[in-house]
């Protein structure tokens, strides 16, 4: 695998890096971002001229029947902030994801770890490759255990697969700042892959932001837009410092996904204002729209969510809008074009 594909050279991530590099854009100012949100009301269906082009950055496969998923086969279910998810206990591979596509032209795909039997990380990655022989993912995040004895081990096997990007784990409370062995963990990480695809609840993105500024080498891909899961007032605005000190840190990215909402739906007006919000804080550069499909299909249909994407940033230029759908993700997570 191209070693710049993976990220194990150290580079600055102020500015886009190499020959996967773009034209820099700035960030939108605050007046822009306000001028859009008012100019964007009603919540009549947006019909695109043309197929969209996309390049999903977050998305899963899976076949319970065949391979072991603890939170898909076992029983009772486990905590969801989407509620019941029996709905995803099923198989979800190709036919049915291209099924969910279908009104748009998925040029490329980012598949993220499903939490597939945490005794084999490996064997997830293989199964993959399997999968890719059918065109899709393009690339892929692999399941990771900082903490764990055998993580060397475990990194430089993942690394042994050329479609592996980077990887993802959830970390628990403290393990950024206070976990040795955690902190141990992320630092091979930062010396051999240099992605890191982080989950964890806005509480935490300031301990996040801490460690984005003492492993500048490590680009992170924050998920699902810090899960700003309560939409309550007050929530919000913490939802919203927390980002804004994420942002400060270069190296530090957004998948703006996972904004469903249980029995209400996925809607432009409901998100409107953390889509806007995200892109403001870090830039058109740094943010990247994704389904995370299946999951996301328990609250709207693959439509809903794209169509509301296309309807909070109509007003964008061509080229900021490409860069949402397609160019950051093929970027940052160095997709073949």
């Amino acid at each position: 695998m191209d070693p710049s594909a993976r990220g194990d050279q150290p580079v600055d991530r102020r500015l886009p890096q190499g020959r996967q590099a773009r034209r820099h854009l700035p960030p939108m100012p605050r007046q822009r971002i306000a001028e859009r949100q008012g100019s964007l009301g009603g919540e009549q269906r947006v019909v695109a001229s043309q197929v969209l082009e996309i390049v999903d950055a977050h998305h899963h496969f899976w076949d319970p029947e065949r391979n072991y998923h603890p939170w898909l086969r076992d029983e009772p279910q486990i905590p969801f902030r989407y509620g019941d998810y029996k709905a995803l206990c099923r198989r979800y591979l190709h036919e049915q994801y291209l099924a969910d596509t279908r009104d748009y032209k998925v040029v490329g795909s980012v598949y993220v770890e499903t939490e597939w039997d945490p005794t084999d990380p490996i064997g997830e990655m293989a199964y993959v490759a399997e999968l890719r022989e059918s065109g899709l993912p393009s690339v892929a995040v692999g399941q990771a255990w900082l903490d764990r004895a055998d993580w060397g081990e475990v990194l430089e096997r993942l690394t042994g697969f050329d479609f592996v990007r980077s990887v993802r784990h959830k970390p628990r409370p403290g393990d950024m700042k206070t976990a040795t062995r955690w902190r141990r963990g992320f630092a091979k990480l930062a010396r051999r892959l240099g992605r890191f695809d982080l989950q964890t609840p806005w509480i935490y993105l300031g301990d996040a932001a801490d460690l984005a500024r003492e492993f500048r080498s490590v680009r992170i891909f924050l998920n699902h837009t810090g899960l700003p899961v309560d939409r309550s007032p007050d929530e919000l605005v913490g939802w919203r410092r927390a980002m804004a000190r994420l942002a400060q840190e270069p190296n530090v990215v957004v998948k703006i996904s996972g904004l469903g909402i249980p029995g209400v739906g996925w809607t432009a007006a409901d998100n409107r204002g953390i889509v806007l919000t995200t892109i403001d804080l870090f830039g058109v550069d740094r943010c990247m729209f994704a389904s995370n499909f299946p999951v996301d299909g328990l609250c709207a249909d693959f439509g809903a969510v794209y169509r509301g994407f296309e309807k909070i940033v109509r007003d964008f230029s061509a080229e900021e809008r490409r860069a949402l759908f397609v160019d950051n993700a093929r970027r940052l997570y160095a997709i073949p074009a």
